[in-house]
């Protein structure tokens, strides 16, 4: 599986599978790793890639160099004065941030350093996020007078309103302790214990039915926003749904049995 190259330049994103887990690295360290465009379509073909790959159970989100990511590149933003490739950047950034959340395996963020503007914006839409204890978090962008709207989108569907407005409106940075407190990461760990944290999750989530996993994902998006009535009108089909599969079946019976599951849809059932 090969990401996008520019011509005479190393790879946007990187990307390795091993173990059940695709991982996707962001491959612009030097720079902080800006979601420029070619970043951004890079990110989006590795994600619709691995989403049709059934070997692949976990998908983590990594970064090279110093920081995760720094935000969109304000060189790119400031070299096109040009509304249609404004709304052109925006429209695939939105479409790859969406797909973190329809893709069917779970996604992990891996955040050492900074994670401002979109950084913090990719952060906030993966499924999971583990950040090392010196990462730091931001909205800092009324500081070049760009307020940062849709990085809002994600950041503010995971910490209260009042804590999203504060990012947005002081510009200031919240440190990892902070953003674990705001619901904004899972978990906060030495940045020598990130791979061991992330690991942790990865092997819980392979350990579970597949199919399930992915059914879960679904509907969790599908619900978060609607209202109680429907939200739960959803969520009652799905489950009905779920409870007729295979893995179910084999489950429940598991655990009423005290053994360990083996999954049909593992064997190429369901």
């Amino acid at each position: 599986m090969n990401a996008p190259v520019d011509a005479g330049l190393e790879p946007q994103v990187l990307c390795r599978v091993e173990r059940e887990v695709a991982t996707l690295t962001l491959n612009r360290g030097a720079r902080y790793n800006p979601l420029s465009l070619p970043m951004i379509d890079a990110l989006a073909d590795a994600l619709d890639a691995v989403a049709g790959d059934s070997a692949v159970r976990v998908v983590v989100i990594a970064a090279e160099g110093k920081g995760f990511c720094a935000g969109h590149d304000l060189k790119e933003l400031r070299a096109h004065r040009d509304i249609g490739w404004q709304r052109t950047l925006f429209e695939r950034c939105n479409a790859m941030m969406q797909r973190l959340t329809t893709i069917p395996q779970p996604t992990i963020a891996r955040v050492h350093g900074i994670a401002t503007a979109a950084g913090c914006q990719l952060v906030s839409m993966c499924d999971l996020a583990v950040a090392a204890e010196g990462a730091t978090f931001a909205l800092p962008g009324l500081n070049t007078a760009v307020f940062c709207t849709t990085p809002a989108v994600g950041v503010g569907r995971n910490v209260s309103r009042k804590r999203a407005m504060e990012m947005l409106l002081t510009a200031a940075p919240v440190d990892a302790a902070t953003a674990l407190d705001w619901g904004l990461v899972n978990r906060v760990v030495p940045v020598d214990g990130l791979d061991a944290a992330i690991d942790a999750l990865v092997r819980s989530i392979v350990a579970r039915s597949a199919p399930t996993v992915a059914l879960g994902k679904r509907a969790f998006y599908a619900q978060i926003e609607r209202d109680l009535a429907s939200a739960y009108a959803l969520a009652g089909e799905t489950m009905a749904h779920n409870l007729m599969s295979d893995d179910a079946a084999e489950g429940i019976d598991a655990f009423v049995g005290k053994r360990a599951p083996r999954w049909p849809s593992a064997q190429g059932g369901d």
